[in-house]
């Protein structure tokens, strides 16, 4: 059974500024995969204000694009037929809007990654080097000269991130919770 779809970018996009948040999706989805990811506690109501770090904001509305976002990537993130999706702007945007939305939705998950996980979370090898990858990836500046071979090298580098944060996932919170089922 495949997890459910994410919302659309733009739909994200109208909720975010209806509430006057100045984030941008990719970022906040981002966040919220590397709070998750990193054992953040699973709050349908509290992921929001858990990934702004403001106690004060108050939770999205129930069946909402963000309510959704939140529905969609953990079920995408826990399901077993690595159905797990970037919220990216759509394939007919052009590569730059969708490159320079790829290194805010690392930035987002290196941020919410930090605040669940903390400073030394239990990674193995390959996903300590995973997570380092995604920082220079975030922190990377991009020229975009060729469109048809950027687009190309986009699609890697999204497939990348997306295979580094289910094993990233897997390392701290799926890992975890089968040790203590077996003890």
């Amino acid at each position: 059974m495949t997890p459910a779809s994410l919302p659309a970018h733009a739909q994200v996009a109208d909720e975010l500024q209806a509430l006057e948040a100045s984030l941008d999706p990719s970022e906040l989805h981002g966040s919220l995969c590397g709070y998750v990811s990193g054992g953040g506690k699973h709050d349908r109501t509290g992921w929001f204000a858990a990934v702004m770090s403001d106690p004060l904001v108050s939770p999205p509305a129930a069946d909402g694009a963000l309510d959704q976002l939140y529905q969609a990537s953990t079920a995408q993130l826990e399901s077993p037929d690595f159905g797990f999706e970037l919220l990216l702007p759509e394939g007919d945007r052009p590569v730059s809007e969708r490159g320079d939305a790829l290194l805010a939705w690392c930035r987002g998950f290196l941020g919410g990654f930090g605040l669940a996980a903390g400073a030394n979370p239990p990674l193995s090898e390959e996903s300590g080097e995973a997570l380092a990858d995604m920082a220079r990836i975030a922190s990377s500046d991009l020229s975009y000269e060729e469109p048809e071979a950027d687009a190309e090298a986009l699609e890697e580098v999204s497939e990348f991130v997306r295979v580094a944060v289910m094993l990233l996932h897997s390392d701290c919170v799926l890992g975890p919770r089968h040790r203590r089922k077996l003890n």
